[in-house]
């Protein structure tokens, strides 16, 4: 592996990097709003309320198939049709991600306009967002309702990268933790209070409203339209735009030549940087595997309620906020990588002890489960930290399309793990270990990776 000094010169080296005492609070939280801006679609829009309980619903199958009921063998498969129909949108969507976002991020990067390249993606997001207004309960509309997702998608990955980029504009080498994980702190808390919004307007029943032909999932999708414009705004009002420019800007078809050649120069000159893109691809699909399957080993493994089952989303998700927030300090203080290795290993010591203790109930779900909640904050945030804090100057966007797209190669293994140890070993529990594999194998990884960033804030990167 690569020695500490493997690294190209940072961007805490980079002429006018920001001093502690030049970042204007506003900017810091007209930055972080973004991620509370935007958590929506992916908290209420792709993981628990459109896609799950309308557009995977009867509502877009054959009518004639709908009337069996769900008992009927055709009736499971015209939903299960509809749900791999949508998987493979996803799936494609994030195959071109991982094509595109580098050599875009290298564009940002090239032309010193990130914040334009942002603002472009947030508002094509509105549009996907609010477009599903359209997607009336008819199966016509499938479709219409998996592209607009799948497209949704796209532009979301993409403009993370440029938000990813623009947090060293708004923090400082001593603050870069903190900053990060006060916008992944607010991201958690803004898919919560999302999703309680939506479940108080479906208590009162809407208050009444006519709610047929799909029309409260699709008012759904046009407040979460709505809810990202408003707050997304002040990030374009406070942050300013980046005044560095590298090198000129080049079609995308010569962008991928240089993106080789970069690559070629990370590996002689920054190839710790590298590995650190490798192992973090790994222990971020295990972070995810964590929230993909959580629910479902609550609902099977300990008997959750449909209720208790949201109860716990939302307990999981305010621990995950307010443990990002704080771990941020620490990362600040001892360094991110100090932080990922122990957020892992917390994560992979808890998941053994969810499998080994499961005969003792709901209850060690609940304390071991917000334990794993408040520990994937933490490792994400500082993930995010430690690449911005070894970016070359210049080419963070770039980087961060490197850091997209190696986690969309990745993304395969905690589901495939997951679906092995079941198979294996025949119950859903064990799903956990399948899972928890992933984690600690990207862990394992991580102790070889070493980087000047693992002195925090002591020194610039």
């Amino acid at each position: 592996m690569s020695s500490d000094d493997d690294v190209l010169p940072s961007v805490a080296d980079a002429p006018g990097f920001p001093d502690a005492d030049r970042v204007p609070r506003k900017q810091v939280w007209a930055w972080a709003l973004w991620d509370w801006a935007t958590q929506p679609f992916n908290s209420v829009i792709i993981t628990f309320v459109f896609t799950a309980l309308y557009l995977t619903s009867e509502n877009f199958i054959d009518p004639a198939i709908a009337v069996l009921g769900e008992d009927d063998p055709a009736y499971a498969a015209a939903i299960d049709d509809l749900a791999s129909s949508l998987g493979w949108g996803i799936t494609a969507a994030g195959l071109l991600v991982a094509l595109l976002a580098p050599v875009l991020g290298q564009r940002a990067d090239a032309s010193g306009k990130r914040k334009s390249w942002l603002g472009i993606m947030t508002l094509l997001l509105v549009a996907c967002v609010g477009g599903l207004y359209f997607v009336e309960a008819t199966p016509g509309a499938f479709w219409l309702g998996v592209g607009l997702i799948a497209l949704g998608s796209i532009v979301a990955e993409i403009a993370n990268v440029n938000y990813y980029a623009m947090m060293v504009q708004v923090s400082t080498p001593r603050t870069m933790g903190r900053v990060s994980g006060l916008g992944w702190g607010l991201g958690y808390m803004g898919g919560i209070v999302a999703l309680v919004i939506v479940v108080l307007l479906d208590t009162f029943s809407w208050f009444g409203m006519d709610t047929s032909n799909g029309m409260a999932y699709r008012l759904i999708a046009l407040g979460c339209a709505v809810w990202t414009l408003i707050f997304a705004w002040p990030l374009f009002r406070y942050v300013p735009e980046t005044q560095v420019r590298r090198r000129p800007t080049v079609s995308i078809i010569k962008g991928y030549g240089i993106l080789v050649a970069d690559l070629r120069r990370l590996w002689n000159e920054a190839r710790s940087t590298l590995w650190f893109l490798l192992a973090s691809a790994v222990y971020r699909d295990g972070l995810a595997g964590v929230f993909t399957f959580g629910a479902i080993i609550a609902a099977v493994a300990f008997d959750f309620s449909d209720s208790q089952v949201i109860l716990f989303g939302i307990a999981a998700n305010l621990v995950a906020g307010v443990s990002t927030i704080i771990a941020g300090r620490f990362d600040d203080a001892l360094g991110p990588r100090r932080v990922i290795l122990f957020a892992l290993g917390v994560i992979v010591v808890t998941g053994v002890v969810i499998v080994a203790l499961h005969g003792m109930g709901a209850i060690v779900f609940w304390v071991c489960g917000l334990l794993l909640s408040g520990m994937v904050g933490p490792a994400q945030a500082a993930s995010r930290s430690l690449l911005a804090r070894v970016s070359p100057a210049g080419r963070e966007a770039e980087m961060f399309g490197l850091y997209a797209t190696t986690g969309r190669a990745a993304s395969f293994l905690a589901p495939a793990m997951w679906a092995l140890t079941i198979t294996v070993f025949g119950a859903t529990i064990w799903g956990t270990l399948g899972v928890i594999s992933v984690v600690l194998a990207g862990m394992v990884l991580m102790l070889f990776v070493k980087t000047p960033a693992d002195r925090g804030a002591a020194a610039p990167a």
